[in-house]
């Protein structure tokens, strides 16, 4: 079975050494996870923070078979095993893992982070700071060799999808991997008694749910739990999961369960005075009391993908969630590859939150004009690529207030909302 194991504490920081560390001396900062560099120079609003390569070195441990997950180093990053490069990352807000290979007795693994300018990482031009920091939780996850897939664009390695019919719902369980041996699907209700469970040699399976609880918003954030396990506890994958329907009508708004739901709301950015984007669980906590507080439903997402600890909150609270990627204001004529990427982490990272219903392609990105053909085929693109791994949710972008409503890169997305 899988143990994932916490790898915050007892890191080694310095800043812009020149070369990759092979070893600590009294010129590192002792440090835990998260950080950020910038918690300090990256607040004053203006653009004179520090913005280059730093370096993250701890000793590593060994025993079974181990992946690194990183879930937030900005904004590009390189890690390094005993001086041998094992993985490139770019992109800032997601998740990646990192097959940890040839361990040793002892391994000194450094981790190099950079959030240096650039064109062709998205965001380069935006009213937000670009902290530099390993600034969400880092962990050593070890598996046996037969195990699900760690390393599908840093996703779960499971795929829910709901689909409710009258009172029922039909629930479709994808998982992913080689994987030897027989599996057993499970769904689980909110007070953890099994609903139903199925066991197939298939890494696909459809249960359904008599009489399902749906996920009403903040009237009634109900979640399921689906469970995978390989074998005789050989190795498991578990997600929580919502059953609803939606729509959005342009008469009538949204539509949550048939009813009229109401979208007020706020846009929310990962930010906190004194430590920069490296927050920590209360104060995401403190965030989503503070939203539910004003009585709001919904939440964008600005501008780049979140801790998934933040869309757990959201699908407990019963947010109504509108996610994106950094593809803001400049659009960059080497970014095409990164807004693939950057989007492809975001669905498959986030395709099992109820609360999110509609995937931002891109924010106020014609400030430099609409009618760029390469930012136009970006954007079909993207909408091409968000359908073809979602068919359940709608695409959308926020335009810039000067964009003309008849500009052809707004017929793209299923849903256009002005700044």
């Amino acid at each position: 079975m899988r143990n994932v194991t916490n790898f915050n504490k007892g890191w080694n920081f310095i800043k812009n050494p020149g070369q990759i560390p092979t070893q600590v001396d009294e010129s590192f900062e002792a440090i835990n996870l998260p950080h950020s560099w910038n918690s300090i120079d990256g607040q004053d609003g203006g653009n004179d923070y520090f913005r280059g390569t730093c370096y993250y070195v701890e000793d590593l441990p060994t025993n079974n078979k181990h992946y690194l997950e990183i879930n937030g180093a900005n904004s590009s990053s390189d890690v390094y095993l005993n001086g041998n490069h094992l993985a490139h990352h770019d992109g800032g807000y997601s998740t990646y893992r990192v097959e940890l290979v040839d361990l040793t007795e002892n391994n000194l693994l450094v981790i190099a982070v950079d959030n240096a300018a650039n064109e062709h990482v998205y965001p380069q031009m935006a009213d937000f700071t670009f902290y530099g920091g390993i600034y969400r939780n880092v962990n050593i996850i070890s598996v046996p060799e037969n195990h699900f897939e760690l390393m599908y664009h840093g996703g779960p390695g499971i795929k829910v999808t709901p689909i409710v019919e009258g009172t029922n719902a039909k629930i479709e369980i994808e998982v992913y991997g080689n994987l030897d041996g027989e599996l057993k699907y499970t769904i689980t209700d909110a007070k953890g008694k099994v609903v139903t469970e199925t066991t197939t040699n298939e890494t696909k399976a459809v249960l359904e749910i008599n009489n399902v609880h749906l996920w009403h918003g903040r009237k009634d954030p109900y979640l399921y739990t689906a469970t995978v396990t390989l074998g005789e506890n050989i190795d498991e994958v578990k997600t929580r999961f919502g059953c609803r329907t939606y729509k959005i009508d342009p008469n009538n708004g949204f539509i949550l369960n048939g009813e009229e739901y109401p979208l007020r709301g706020v846009s929310r950015h990962q930010d906190r005075w004194g430590i920069g984007n490296a927050l920590l669980p209360e104060h995401h906590i403190e965030d989503m009391d503070l939203i539910c507080e004003v009585g709001a439903t919904t939440i964008r997402l600005a501008h780049y993908q979140h801790d998934q600890f933040f869309y757990d909150l959201c699908d407990e609270r019963g947010m109504v969630i509108w996610a994106e990627i950094p593809y803001i204001s400049k659009h960059l004529v080497d970014g095409y590859d990164n807004t693939i990427s950057q989007m492809k982490e975001l669905v498959i990272q986030n395709y099992n939150h109820p609360s999110i219903v509609v995937w931002g392609l891109s924010n106020e990105i014609t400030m430099g004009g609409a009618d760029d053909p390469n930012l136009i085929k970006n954007h079909e693109d993207l909408n091409a690529l968000v359908h073809e791994l979602d068919k359940t949710r709608l695409t959308t972008i926020a335009a810039v207030s000067m964009c003309k409503i008849d500009s052809k890169y707004l017929q793209i997305p299923d849903v256009v909302s002005y700044n």
